[in-house]
């Protein structure tokens, strides 16, 4: 187990090492990096947006289609389950676990934790700082998606 873990911080090293000296890699998140919109220009943001959208939209739409296949066909065979007489569900037992998971949902909504509120402003900030971006890619995810 020494021997694998040894192994897997030597490779993560390599990499590391690898990444450091690729010099577009420095140039896109080097410390002194400048945020997208003042690096390039308004047709490039927008065709780098519109490029990697359109790639999370057309991966999402697979994955998507996937992931909704696996839970309809699993609920599909639950019902078939259910009602051969293979399982049987204890539906008082389903209610009280739901009205306690709404409990603890409205607790939380109520207050949310701090680190929810910074990860939130980052976000805000950053979507702010790229907003070019940001709508190229928005377009191109729509379009992925449609595709």
């Amino acid at each position: 187990m020494a021997d694998m873990k040894k192994e897997v911080d030597e490779t993560l090293e390599e990499l590391t090492d690898f990444v450091k000296k690729q010099r577009w890699w420095n140039k896109v998140v080097g410390k002194n990096s400048k945020p997208v919109a003042e690096k390039y220009s308004v047709m490039t943001q927008i065709a780098i947006g519109g490029v990697t959208g359109w790639c999370a939209g057309f991966v999402f739409q697979k994955v998507g289609k996937l992931a909704a296949s696996a839970v309809g066909g699993g609920f599909l065979l639950l019902q078939i389950a259910n009602h051969t007489g293979y399982i049987s569900v204890d539906w008082r037992k389903v209610e009280r676990d739901v009205n306690k998971a709404k409990k603890q949902l409205q607790i939380n909504v109520e207050k949310p934790p701090k680190a929810i509120k910074t990860k939130t402003e980052e976000v805000q900030i950053f979507v702010k700082n790229n907003i070019i971006v940001m709508g190229g890619f928005a377009g191109g995810f729509l379009i992925g998606l449609a595709s």
